[in-house]
């Protein structure tokens, strides 16, 4: 038994480690057609995100986004599947194998208010990555 106990330590003990690899951890929610900004700045560039939903049909929420020049179109779902997008926020360099990204899941749909909840993490592991919340004009 206690074989058993040091065995699943060992085992266990290194995923604490990388259990929250993510510096920023917010929650939005969005009405239809209200847009998100975010201002993504490093290395003294400056680039804008943008996203917002315009239909919640069948419990997929279709989110339109955009960031440096490209457009996109999510279909996002509550399930395990489908239920968040990844955004590299720089290319990847030579030294760059794991950009930093943002990760931005959707957590649920709220009824009665017709809000969609989103929660965005970043990955930024060299910290070089500021972002500014431009609907509420402040660093996050």
């Amino acid at each position: 038994m206690k074989i058993l106990q040091i065995f699943l330590l060992l085992v266990l003990l290194p995923s604490l480690g990388f259990s929250n690899d993510y510096r920023v951890n917010m929650t939005i929610s969005l009405a239809k057609d209200e847009q998100k900004k975010i201002l993504v700045k490093y290395e003294g560039n400056s680039k804008l995100f943008k996203f917002n939903w315009t239909l919640y049909k069948n419990q997929g929420l279709v989110v339109h986004r955009s960031y440096d020049k490209i457009v996109a179109q999510n279909i996002l779902y509550q399930r395990e599947k489908n239920r968040f997008f990844r955004l590299e926020l720089k290319s990847r360099g030579a030294n760059n194998f794991n950009p930093p990204y943002l990760l931005v899941k959707f957590k649920e749909f709220d009824y009665e208010t017709k809000r969609a909840i989103f929660e965005l993490f970043l990955y930024d592991r060299d910290l070089e990555i500021k972002l500014f919340d431009l609907n509420k004009s402040k660093e996050v």
